[in-house]
């Protein structure tokens, strides 16, 4: 049993015993698999502080078989996943991020995954006709989904041909029958490229993929670590200690020991299958409700404990299951890449919710030359750790606050002239998933840097914000702390 301990964490069970012991998990029993699961986690995350849902007794499915969502959707719970500790709010979470990921990717090096024997997710291990996914309570998670998703909160692994770098992405699986699944790959992300590249050498391309796990991992799998990086390694980093695998007995491919359920086995060019709509983090229904066909991965071994849980992370219209994740994660990692290229003054980023973390950057500094604000937004629009499906950069002054949309949007209406102070970049990369792509071509998009900034020539004549001071404000809440002490 955890005592909520960060550093015990190694496994989905020792987080959820830690999490336990915040009070922030929720017993939901008798719910069905198919859109119940999914409604009463999108009603959950929408609360004001939501918790994490742990479903059993689930319809047509034994006791033990269970699902989990919401496992990261508040800052207490994120921060014990990060091993940041355990009672951290939203501020202090942020303030405890500043640095981390790169420092993690820094000390990534001294913590490859050490291979083990065996662990306990090779307790069973299934092949052949003993394979059937629809003996896990996959759900059904949007009305309109055009299957059961068993992929979520998944770790995908694949592998460069030429020098075995192993790579985590976090890519959507839907059920196609008892041994196959799925794998909804977008073409520029590191999986793709390898399976590209295996399909041109051997024909095929090996993988696995995780389907429940301590949600370190989906941290890894679903954020820009930089390709040069195992995201086992990065986790590795995170939790202090190596990531102990077991080499897959078909592919060698990794299978983390400490998993819940892993698949092992095959993508081939030519076995595609008809994938989707799934609601998608954009809040739509991918490409726009139609179905496309997509690689199917041929399950050749399942590692399974006996009492397996899904880890579910379904999106959808923000805020989503993993929606403040991403906004977390996403806003750490821009800022640290940004401060990395040498850009001064950076005060803060925020990867906005509204935008699924992606689509809408403020960012924050104090303008020390001409032209600053602009090499900021620009920089932004397109850093490795941004670039993808970004729409808005909106750079603003450091006494404006990133993370709050209303300060962000009286910036832009109060210091934005729109005929001068907004560049439109075009054809850069966009996604399958955006509501307003064609579907006829390559997923390109257009994005906005929208200079919110006090124009840098009248930085000493611009009419001065009308706000009471920090220190009047404290005076006046230390005076009447009944009436203003929680304001």
């Amino acid at each position: 049993m955890s005592t909520g301990t960060p550093g015990q964490i190694d496994d989905l069970r020792a987080w959820l015993d830690a999490a336990r012991d915040l009070g922030d998990v929720r017993d939901v029993r008798g719910a069905d698999w198919n859109l119940e699961i999914g409604a009463a986690s999108e009603v959950n995350y929408r609360s004001a502080n939501p918790a994490a849902l742990l479903f059993d007794s689930i319809e047509g499915y034994p006791d033990g078989h269970r699902v989990l969502t919401g496992s990261m959707s508040n800052a207490r719970r994120l921060a014990l996943t990060l091993r940041l500790g355990s009672d951290l709010d939203d501020h202090a979470l942020v303030r405890a991020l500043r640095g981390k990921p790169s420092e993690w990717i820094a000390r990534a090096v001294d913590f490859p995954p050490v291979e083990v024997a065996s662990g306990p997710v090779t307790e069973i291990v299934e092949s052949g006709d003993d394979i059937d996914l629809t003996a896990f309570p996959a759900p059904q998670w949007h009305e309109d989904d055009g299957g059961r998703y068993i992929g979520t909160g998944c770790a995908v692994f694949t592998t460069d041909p030429h020098t075995g770098h192993v790579n985590a992405g976090a890519y959507r699986m839907q059920v196609q029958g008892p041994r196959h699944a799925t794998i909804n790959i977008e073409a520029g992300k590191h999986g793709a490229m390898h399976v590209r590249e295996w399909f041109a050498e051997k024909g095929r391309c090996p993988v696995t993929a995780t389907l429940g796990s301590d949600p370190l991992l989906v941290i890894a799998a679903g954020t820009e670590v930089p390709v040069n990086v195992s995201e086992l390694a990065y986790v590795g980093a995170i939790q202090g200690h190596p990531v102990e695998i077991v080499p897959g007995q078909v592919t060698g491919l990794p299978v983390p020991a400490n998993a819940e359920i892993v698949v092992e086995g095959w993508l081939h060019p030519d076995r595609r299958s008809h994938e989707g709509p799934f609601g998608e983090w954009t809040g739509y229904y991918s490409g726009g409700g139609g179905r496309e066909e997509v690689l199917e991965l041929e399950i050749e071994r399942v590692y399974r404990r006996p009492d397996p849980i899904l880890l579910g992370t379904p999106p959808g219209k923000p805020p989503h299951d993993y929606s403040y994740m991403r906004s977390v994660m996403k806003s750490s990692m821009i800022l640290d890449a940004l401060v990395a290229t040498g850009l001064p003054e950076v005060r803060g980023v925020w990867a906005h919710e509204e935008g699924g973390g992606r689509q809408l950057l403020a960012v924050a500094i104090d303008q020390k030359y001409p032209g600053h604000a602009r090499q900021a937004g620009l920089l932004a629009s397109q850093i490795p750790a941004a670039a993808y499906m970004n729409k808005f950069v909106i750079v603003v002054d450091g006494d404006v606050d990133t993370r709050s949309l209303s300060e962000v949007m009286w910036a832009v209406c109060t210091r934005t002239e729109p005929g001068q102070d907004i560049e439109v970049l075009r054809r850069t990369w966009g996604s399958r998933v955006d509501p307003l792509d064609p579907g006829d071509g390559p997923p390109f998009n257009t994005r906005a840097v929208i200079d919110a900034c006090r124009p840098f020539e009248l930085l000493d004549s611009f009419p001065k914000v009308a706000e009471a001071s920090a220190d009047l404000c404290q005076k006046v809440v230390a005076k009447w702390p009944d009436v203003l002490g929680g304001r």
